[in-house]
C-alpha cells in the first residue's frame, strides 16, 4: 500500500466514529484490517447488460471470443423510441450461483431520462435489483441515480444499499475551463437525497463482498508505470450541507484549494466465475487498468484473468502510453477485453495490433455472457 493510501486508511479509521455522528446513520464503513485476500464467492454465470454507453451500433452482430458471447439489442417494439446514448456508463450485472440469482446496478449514466428509457426498451425489471454500486464520484456515472431512485424506489428492496468506494465520492468536482484556467461545475452526489430516499451508503473503502456474489477491490494501489491522467478537479469539505465529510481529510487538503482529483476513492467491481477466473469491471479506470487488475488479483487470491471490461480512461492518453498499457495487459493473459466509455479509439486500435483475438466490441444495449 502506498504512503498516501496508508495515511488515508489511518484517517478513516480514526475518524469513523466522528464521521458517522456527523453524517448520520445512513452510512456504513466496510473496513477490513488490511489488504490481505478476502474470501470471494464463486459464481456459475455472469451476464453484463450495457444499459448506457456512448454509442449504439445496429449493424454489430453477435460475436464470441474465447467462450465469452455478446448479443446485440433489438430495437424497441415502438419504432418511435430508440436507445439513448450519452457520455457515461451504466451496467446491469446479473449473476447466478447454483439456484441463487443476484442483480446489481453499477453506475447510472449522465441522466435519469436516458437510463430509464433504456431500461424500459431493454425490458429490465427494477424489482430484481438487489443492490447498487457507484464506481466513483463523476457525474457521468452517478447523474442518473437520484432520478432512477425517485421513479423506482417503492419497488426496490426496503433496505437498499449503495456501495461507494470512499468518502471522496461526495466531494464537489469541477472541470477546468479552457480559457484562463477557470473552473466549471461538475456536480456533487447529494447524501441528503440518498437519505431521503431511504438508501444506506456503504463506504467500501476496503475490499468488500456484495450480495454474496460480487466483490470490490477497495483502494487501488499504484505500483507500476500508470498514472492518473488529467481529468477533474476536486474540492474537499462541505458547503451548505453538500460535500464530503471533513473528518476524512488532512488540514492541508481542507485549506480551500481546488486540487487535481487523484481518485483515491475509485474501486472496481469484480466477479470470480467458476472455471474461468476473474471478470474485472473498471468503470473508468482512472488509476490504471493494470493497477486495477493486480489489486483484484491480490485481494481475491485469484490469478487467472478471464475478462477486463468497462471504461479504461485511455482516450486522452498519448499513443506510447496506450501501447505500453496494452503490452502490459497482454502479459496478464486475459481471455477477452471489452472496452467501453472512456477507453478511446486509440486503445481499440492498439488492441487490434497487439491482441486482436482478445478484443470484443460492445455498445449500448449489448448483452455479454461469461461462464455457464
Amino acid at each position: 500500500m502506498t504512503d498516501e493510501l496508508c495515511r488515508r486508511a489511518f484517517l478513516k479509521n480514526s475518524a469513523a466514529l466522528a464521521g458517522s455522528a456527523l453524517i448520520g446513520g445512513d452510512v456504513i464503513h466496510a473496513h477490513a484490517a488490511n489488504a490481505a485476500p478476502i474470501e470471494v464467492p464463486v459464481v456459475d454465470r455472469l451476464i453484463v447488460r450495457v444499459l448506457l454507453d456512448s454509442s449504439h451500433d445496429i449493424f454489430l452482430g453477435a460475436q464470441q471470443v474465447n467462450g465469452v458471447e455478446i448479443q446485440r439489442a433489438r430495437g424497441a417494439s415502438d419504432f418511435r423510441r430508440s436507445l439513448h446514448n450519452q457520455w457515461g456508463l451504466s451496467l446491469l450485472l446479473e449473476s447466478q450461483r447454483a439456484a441463487e440469482p443476484r442483480t446489481l446496478l453499477l453506475d447510472f449514466g449522465y441522466t435519469p431520462e436516458a437510463l430509464i428509457n433504456n431500461m424500459e426498451i431493454l425490458g429490465v425489471d427494477p424489482r430484481r435489483i438487489d443492490a447498487l454500486i457507484v464506481s466513483h464520484g463523476h457525474y457521468d456515472h452517478f447523474g442518473g441515480l437520484i432520478g432512477f431512485l425517485q421513479k423506482y424506489r417503492a419497488i426496490l428492496p426496503a433496505e437498499l444499499k449503495l456501495y461507494a468506494g470512499g468518502e471522496e465520492n461526495f466531494c464537489h468536482r469541477l472541470n477546468r475551463a479552457p480559457a484562463q484556467g477557470q473552473f466549471t461545475d461538475f456536480g456533487v452526489l447529494d447524501r441528503r437525497q440518498l437519505t431521503g430516499l431511504r438508501v444506506t451508503t456503504v463506504l467500501a473503502d476496503r475490499p468488500t463482498v456484495i450480495s454474496g456474489h460480487a466483490f470490490t477491490t477497495g483502494p487501488i494501489q499504484r505500483t507500476g508505470f500508470e498514472k492518473v491522467l488529467p481529468n477533474t478537479m476536486v474540492e474537499y469539505g462541505t458547503k451548505d450541507g453538500l460535500g464530503c465529510d471533513a473528518s476524512h481529510f488532512t488540514s492541508a487538503e481542507l485549506n480551500g484549494k481546488i486540487v487535481p482529483d487523484e481518485h483515491l476513492h475509485e474501486h472496481a467491481t469484480c466477479f470470480n466465475v467458476k472455471d474461468r477466473g476473474l471478470v474485472v469491471i473498471t468503470s473508468c479506470g482512472h488509476v490504471g487498468i493494470i493497477n486495477t487488475i493486480r489489486q483484484a488479483q491480490q485481494v481475491s487470491g485469484v490469478r487467472k484473468l478471464h475478462a477486463l471490461i468497462g471504461g479504461f480512461h485511455l482516450g486522452p492518453a498519448p499513443l506510447p502510453y496506450i501501447a505500453q498499457s496494452v503490452a502490459e495487459l497482454k502479459t496478464l493473459e486475459p481471455d477477452v477485453v471489452v472496452p467501453m466509455h472512456c477507453s478511446g479509439v486509440n486503445f481499440v486500435q492498439a488492441m487490434r495490433e497487439q491482441m486482436p483475438d482478445k478484443l470484443l466490441i460492445s455498445s449500448t444495449g449489448s448483452r455479454i455472457s461469461f461462464g455457464g
